[in-house]
């Protein structure tokens, strides 16, 4: 700007140099007083604008600054930011792995619960079974019992039948052999039979009336035996009852026996009176004589 100003200022000195030829010195001075306020002014204005340039650089620069620092900022922001979603992510995915870890240990402990509670199944059943196969065997077994018990009691029916045959017989034989000693004798085997006769129809009827009192009693008893023993296990009820059925049996066999040893006593006692009797009316005709 101030070079263009000299330029401009020595060219129009030139030009009025060659035009007035050196002219008046007044208005030679007066041209030069308007160059130099011109001049002045221009290097004033020149001077301002430099001013202006310089403060709108200083604005530039500052404002440059400011974006420099707030880019900065916001860059420094930004690597914050990120830095944090890194750590939550790092922080998400550490918690997920831990759930993921959590969940895999709970899966695991349910898989062990479910398979322990299977073995104990298996082992319950197993254990059932064996005990089923066990109370098979059991009864089985108490069947066998049974039978060899029913076996055992029809043997001995059979002995007391055939003993009982035999008593008979040989009482028969006897009988007989007493009733052919002569007709006497016949006489009062056949008064001394009809008594024995009487007194076992008696007897019998006694008896009779006995077992059905006893039956009576014993079928009372049963009916509130069996109703009891409907509550007790079956091998308890067939042993009970098998019990009872010997325990009457052997009652019943020692009843007979003891029956016969009187009835024999009895029978026994009877002939040696009437022997007696017998003997003293010898005796008395005897001595009649």
């Amino acid at each position: 700007m101030k070079g263009e100003y000299e330029n401009k200022y020595h060219n129009s000195k030139r030009e009025g140099g060659e035009e007035g030829g050196g002219g008046g010195g007044g208005g030679e001075e007066k041209e030069e007083k308007k160059e130099e306020e011109k001049k002045k002014k221009e290097e004033k204005e020149e001077k301002k604008e430099k001013e202006e340039k310089k403060e709108k650089k200083k604005e530039e620069e500052k404002k440059k600054k400011e974006e420099e620092e707030k880019k900065k900022k916001e860059e420094e922001e930004e690597k914050e930011k990120k830095e944090e979603e890194k750590e939550e992510k790092k922080k998400e995915e550490k918690e997920k792995k831990e759930e993921e870890k959590e969940e895999k240990k709970k899966e695991e402990e349910e898989e062990k619960e479910k398979k322990e509670e299977e073995k104990e199944k298996k082992e319950e059943k197993k254990e059932e079974e064996k005990e089923e196969k066990k109370e098979k065997e059991e009864e089985k077994e108490k069947e066998e019992e049974k039978k060899e018990k029913k076996e055992e009691e029809k043997k001995k029916d059979e002995k007391k039948k055939e003993k009982k045959k035999k008593e008979k017989e040989k009482k028969e034989k006897e009988e007989k052999k007493e009733k052919e000693k002569g007709k006497k004798k016949e006489k009062e085997e056949e008064e001394k039979e009809e008594k024995k006769e009487k007194e076992k129809e008696k007897e019998k009827k006694e008896k009779e009336k006995e077992k059905k009192k006893k039956e009576k009693e014993e079928k009372k008893e049963k009916k509130e035996k069996e109703k009891k023993e409907k509550e007790e296990k079956d091998k308890e009820k067939e042993k009970k009852e098998k019990e009872k059925e010997k325990k009457k049996k052997e009652k019943e066999k020692k009843k007979k026996e003891k029956e016969k040893g009187k009835k024999k006593k009895k029978t026994k006692k009877e002939k040696k009176e009437k022997e007696k009797k017998k003997e003293k009316k010898k005796e008395k005709k005897k001595k009649k004589c």
